[in-house]
């Protein structure tokens, strides 16, 4: 696969929500016709409802907002923002999942798009990321306010799943169409694209953007995913980049948050850590974080995390992109957190581990191995080896 890059952008790297949230209100502020806002949470909490007073004043003033929010993550929602945001003139869809097999389906972005000219895409959902129970706050996540040619491209997905949501909940209007302004023109020197997956077209495309980063990765990957369970192509692809003397660091969450992804991860340690994979495990706060650089030049941003139910179930967005200066900040910012936070996993940590801790590991991995297998797409294959 071939990732089509755009010249021409301005990228701002937002450091968890400290720098995401007040950017994004300041866009919803400014915006003057049009706001569309996909979340997989949207809480009930201090962000939560500044961010739904913000959209009910922009709707209030005359401008189009449209709020596509997870019918699972966000579940809560309609109870407590639908009817205050319906009266202020704010549209709002609910994603809804589906339990069959092969309809196990999430809405996992998390964008925005303001007026055509202001793009944010990354992990970062509409939520305090001081709340976090049974965790050290905050959150440690990221997002990228865009500029240029490529918000373009964030309308239009944010458009597409709009209307196809729309016209599953059997509600039929149409988005009237807007002007494009001006401000979509080449604005920055940073060439980026986005990456979607979807049930269709765009299935792998993320999953095979990395692939081939890591692949034609020269000196090093760093990656950091707060769920981690790559199958078979995806840790060979890693393991084969640090035999072939790229140094390759993975950092990872902590501190337990679901019991059986975190147990089914360490499943893989063993292998990864005996190929040269330098494994590091962030203990200070949350990580959220899904974000990557390779040989600091590519870099990417979004909500995907390297795991079955991002790379093959859900839909997600990142944008990837191509510039040294990004890359190297995110490098920057990625090194802070392992100092502050990270603690590297030796091979000396993995011969400590109790029998029990061991069966708990690979009981955990065959559960997902399972669960995948039932999501369909001949996945549990993938996630064999």
């Amino acid at each position: 696969m071939t990732i089509d890059f755009v010249e021409g952008n301005r990228i701002r790297l937002l450091e968890t929500g400290s720098a995401y949230f007040p950017a994004l209100l300041a866009a919803i502020d400014d915006a003057r016709l049009e706001i569309y806002l996909e979340t997989y949470i949207f809480a009930d909490d201090g962000v939560g409802r500044a961010v739904a007073v913000a959209l009910a004043r922009a709707a209030q003033r005359g401008v189009a907002v449209r709020v596509l929010v997870d019918g699972f993550g966000a579940r809560d929602f309609p109870a407590i923002y639908g009817e205050a945001l319906a009266a202020s003139g704010v549209e709002t869809l609910i994603y809804r999942l589906e339990l069959r097999r092969h309809r196990l389906r999430r809405q996992h972005r998390k964008l925005a798009v303001v007026d055509r000219r202001l793009a944010f895409v990354g992990g970062i959902n509409v939520i305090d990321d001081m709340d976090t129970p049974h965790q050290i706050p905050p959150r440690f996540d990221y997002a990228v306010a865009i500029e240029g040619p490529l918000v373009a491209q964030v309308h239009h997905a944010a458009r597409h799943l709009w209307q196809l949501v729309g016209w599953a909940s059997l509600r039929r209007r149409m988005p009237s169409p807007l002007p494009t302004p001006t401000t979509t023109e080449p604005c920055g020197n940073t060439a980026a694209a986005l990456a979607l997956r979807d049930n269709l077209r765009h299935r792998r495309d993320i999953e095979e953007a990395y692939l081939e980063a890591i692949t034609g990765a020269h000196r090093e990957v760093v990656l950091a995913s707060a769920y981690f369970l790559p199958g078979r192509r995806f840790r060979h692809a890693l393991m084969d980049a640090a035999r072939r003397g790229v140094r390759v660091i993975v950092l990872l969450q902590g501190k337990v948050e679901y019991v059986l992804l975190h147990y089914a991860t360490q499943a893989l340690y063993g292998s990864l850590i005996a190929a040269g994979v330098h494994i590091f495990e962030y203990r200070r706060s949350f990580l959220h974080a899904k974000v990557a650089v390779i040989d600091n030049i590519w870099a990417t941003v979004g909500s995907s995390n390297i795991d079955p139910f991002s790379l093959m179930l859900a839909r997600e967005a990142n944008v990837i992109v191509r510039h040294a200066g990004f890359a190297r900040e995110l490098r920057e910012s990625l090194d802070r957190a392992m100092a502050r936070g990270g603690v590297e996993v030796l091979p000396a940590d993995l011969k400590k581990r109790s029998l029990l801790v061991r069966i708990a590991n690979w009981l955990a991995y065959t559960a997902v191995r399972l669960a995948v297998g039932f999501a369909g797409y001949g996945a549990r294959k993938e996630f064999e080896g």
